[in-house]
């Protein structure tokens, strides 16, 4: 039964992914993706839950879960891509295919495959947690902590994207540095929320039972990966230096990723 389910959703994401792919050769532009990304899991939660015959509570807490943070990160990237246009990182990573004619096959394979298979890896605790939890009727004290973990995670991302917008729409932020409100403890308070919003849903998935915590526990540890390491905080900061001339000072004195006091010898 959950092998099955796993593969339907896997067919409806690759399918959505396809016709959002031929979109982005209309348009020239496959920055669009970003807002895919919460939807997309809220998508593979929710036909996950979608598939069950009778969702206990512990399933539709899962599927709520993935579902309410996938549709607000959805909007808020969509009407950001609409107001801001094509993403630099993703115009210099496909700049040169461009130029040689090769912008589809390369937006296929770099961005939109890629993607696809790492948005079903990373939601994996969402989608084990509700196929396993199918006939639950209870919800633990476990699950009640990833809860709370999650509430926490929402906090950061909501609040911190709605203060960045706020300071961008100001004319008189131009090449200044966002240091105010949850950005003067954590220079990146919505990835932060990201992580814990991630690791909520993996520590009340692993209610459903130790597999499930053992088999999706790649999820989360490959999105705080990603928001760190990878395509999320290090991508976002080599161009920072040059655009914010504060930056540098500000990266000595506000931690990295766990809010944290600002330095005072910064």
């Amino acid at each position: 039964m959950i092998l099955e389910a796993l593969i339907a959703n896997a067919a409806i994401l690759l399918g959505v992914t396809l016709i959002l792919w031929v979109v982005a050769v209309q348009i020239d532009d496959a920055s669009f993706i970003d807002s895919f990304w919460g939807f997309g899991m809220a998508l593979m939660a929710f036909t996950s839950w979608m598939q069950l015959r009778a969702p206990g509570p512990l399933a539709t807490l899962l599927m709520g879960m993935a579902v309410v943070w996938g549709l607000r990160l959805s909007i808020y990237l969509f009407f950001r891509w609409r107001r801001e246009g094509e993403d630099k990182r993703y115009e210099r990573m496909l700049r040169k295919d461009r130029e040689k004619g090769r912008f589809a096959f390369a937006a296929l394979t770099k961005i939109f495959l890629g993607q696809a298979v790492l948005l079903f890896i990373v939601c994996s605790p969402a989608q084990y947690g509700i196929l396993e939890a199918a006939t639950s009727i209870t919800i633990s004290g476990l699950a009640l902590v990833g809860l709370a973990l999650y509430l926490l995670g929402i906090v950061f991302e909501w609040v911190g994207d709605w203060q960045l917008s706020r300071f961008k729409a100001d004319p008189a932020n131009e090449g200044e540095v966002m240091d105010k409100g949850l950005w003067r403890y954590t220079r990146h308070p919505n990835y932060f929320g990201d992580a814990c919003v991630w690791w909520g849903i993996w520590i009340a998935a692993a209610s459903a039972g130790w597999w499930v915590a053992a088999a999706t526990v790649v999820g989360p540890l490959f999105l705080t990966f990603t928001l760190v390491k990878w395509s999320g905080a290090a991508l976002l900061e080599k161009g920072m230096k040059h655009s914010r001339p504060g930056y540098e000072d500000y990266k000595k004195r506000t931690s990295a990723f766990i809010p944290m006091p600002p330095s005072k010898s910064g």
